[in-house]
């Protein structure tokens, strides 16, 4: 059997006497009858007076019905163990748990789905790899290309004749990624210049990662990481172009303006 919730029967209650006292009908006789008092309590009333829902007073009705049919048919029930007959309650009332219109569930409300949400990702500026940096890599590859091609059509670039192990060159230059290491071992001790100077830039690079923790990718906020690295290539290619343009015979130091330029392409 399904009950009334307790909320609701108060609601009922309040709703009875409140349209009792709007009606100005009088409360029951003290010696009116038992019975005359359980039908007027019983009465059904309207939705709009009880304010409660048509389907739940449907609802109370047939479980009332099942439960009055059952008491009865225990009340008739012979002592001898004879066969009982039960009343039936109305065949034209609603099943128990279904709701209007024979739906069993019903969609209270419809919640968004922004406003449950907890999105703790902040929003920044980003772009697809396509098309905005293949694309632009696409055309700087195009522009390389391009400029090879007429570099190669204006200058001659032959290849040496075999090389004689009895006859250095003069000067003997390393290639240009080089120059700035050969350039140091003119200045300072093989030790220092080929193993010391070198060691101490690759150990810096190894832990650079593990120094330098900022994780703003802008300029302005990587001022200190900026400057020094600005400040190694730049003193890198010094070196590179003193070593290509300022080296002559015996590596020394010329004026390519004064002398020829001892370096080939």
């Amino acid at each position: 059997m399904t009950e009334i919730p307790e909320h609701l029967r108060k609601r009922a209650e309040e709703a009875k006497a409140k349209a009792a006292a709007a009606k100005g009908e009088a409360a029951p006789a003290a010696d009116a009858p038992a019975a005359d008092a359980a039908a007027a309590a019983d009465a059904p009333k309207s939705e709009a007076e009880s304010k409660i829902p048509a389907h739940l007073l449907e609802r109370s009705k047939a479980a009332k019905a099942k439960a009055g049919g059952t008491e009865v048919a225990e009340a008739d029930a012979p002592a001898g163990g004879g066969v009982a007959t039960a009343t039936a309650p109305p065949t034209n009332a609603p099943p128990v748990g279904v709701g209007p219109g024979g739906h069993t569930q019903r969609l209270l409300t419809v919640v968004k789905s922004w406003s449950i949400q907890d999105v703790k990702a902040t929003p920044v500026d980003k772009v697809h790899v396509w098309p905005h940096l293949l694309l632009v890599e696409f055309v700087a590859s195009l522009a390389c290309t391009a400029f090879l091609l007429v570099f190669s059509i204006f200058v001659n670039a032959p290849l040496l004749e075999l090389s004689n192990p009895n006859q250095t060159p003069n000067p003997s230059k390393a290639p240009w990624y080089f120059l700035g290491l050969q350039e140091l071992l003119k200045w300072f001790h093989p030790m220092v210049a080929g193993v010391l100077l070198p060691g101490m830039v690759i150990v810096g690079l190894i832990l650079a990662p593990y120094t330098d923790r900022n994780p703003s990718n802008k300029p302005e906020d990587r001022k200190f990481a900026i400057s020094l690295f600005t400040l190694f290539v730049v003193f890198w290619a010094v070196l590179v172009l003193i070593g290509t343009f300022f080296r002559g015979p015996g590596f020394n130091f010329i004026f390519p303006w004064t002398n020829r330029l001892f370096v080939e392409l």
